[in-house]
């Protein structure tokens, strides 16, 4: 009976034995995953800091700027691919018959009415001694205008105009021209029936075009003067060069800024359509 006894006494203490011997190897065990969460929230934390001091960085640093003469190639660029792809607007025949484009996005307006209109934009003309090749890399031009024919309520206006004709382009390869003295400008037809023999496209030198906020219209800019921007062309093409070496003289080649507006036109009317009168 007393061994019995004893053999009894004896299992609670076994018991006890095993559970601290399974508690002082569960405590190194603890102790690690504790060090191992510690480590893993410290890199979390410093993740976030990371993220958040590159987001403040990011914040303060200002958005690249591009300079001028390189917005308003690339502006006109886009102006023209947008007006362009607009069906029945500017007839695809005169577009073929042009011989050189000239694009001013977003002409601002200045006392609108009583003073006029300011803006820079871009010309190509079609390259080749009878202007049956490929677009040229693109001149800079500036505009200045008197009060325009149709009036928008002072928001900012997009021009195309087509020189149609070896007169017109001698005319705006001048360095200064005025519309309707040293060139004759006409407000374009427009519409898919237009024809490209129409009296406007027979007779002048220039048809022009226009679209303001989703407006489009055909609007003669008759007194307005033409500038070649010798001092643009210089930065954009890293020496001095004139509108005629530029578009006729092969002196340049196209820069990426200017090349969303060769793109298109050689897309949209290909070399060989023009015919010189």
């Amino acid at each position: 009976m007393q061994k019995l006894t004893r053999r009894l006494f004896a299992i609670p203490l076994l018991l006890c034995a095993c559970m601290w011997a399974q508690d002082k190897t569960a405590q190194p065990k603890d102790k690690s995953q504790k060090q191992k969460q510690s480590q893993n929230q410290a890199k979390d934390q410093t993740a976030k800091d990371q993220a958040a001091k590159d987001q403040s960085q990011n914040a303060t640093q200002p958005a690249t700027i591009l300079p001028e003469e390189q917005r308003h190639l690339q502006e006109a660029g886009t102006v023209l691919k947008e007006i362009l792809n607009v069906p029945d607007y500017i007839p695809q025949a005169l577009l073929n018959k042009a011989e050189c484009v000239l694009v001013f996005p977003a002409v601002k307006k200045f006392a609108f009415g009583i003073g006029g209109s300011s803006g820079h934009g871009a010309l190509s003309c079609r390259t080749g001694e009878r202007f049956n090749g490929p677009w040229s890399p693109p001149s800079l031009y500036s505009l200045k205008a008197g009060s325009i024919g149709l009036q928008f309520g002072g928001a900012s206006t997009d021009f195309i105009l087509l020189i149609m004709n070896p007169r017109g382009v001698d005319s705006v390869l001048r360095s200064k021209v005025k519309l309707g003295s040293d060139a004759v400008a006409a407000a374009g037809p427009k519409g898919h029936a237009a024809s490209a023999s129409s009296d406007a496209s027979m007779h002048a030198e220039i048809l022009t075009y226009s679209r303001s906020r989703g407006l489009f219209a055909g609007v003669s800019l008759e007194g307005a003067t033409l500038h070649q921007d010798n001092n643009a062309n210089e930065k954009i093409y890293g020496r001095k060069v004139t509108a005629s070496q530029i578009v006729r003289e092969h002196a340049v080649t196209v820069t990426p800024p200017g090349d969303l507006l060769v793109s298109t036109l050689n897309k949209l009317s290909p070399s060989g359509l023009a015919e010189p009168q």
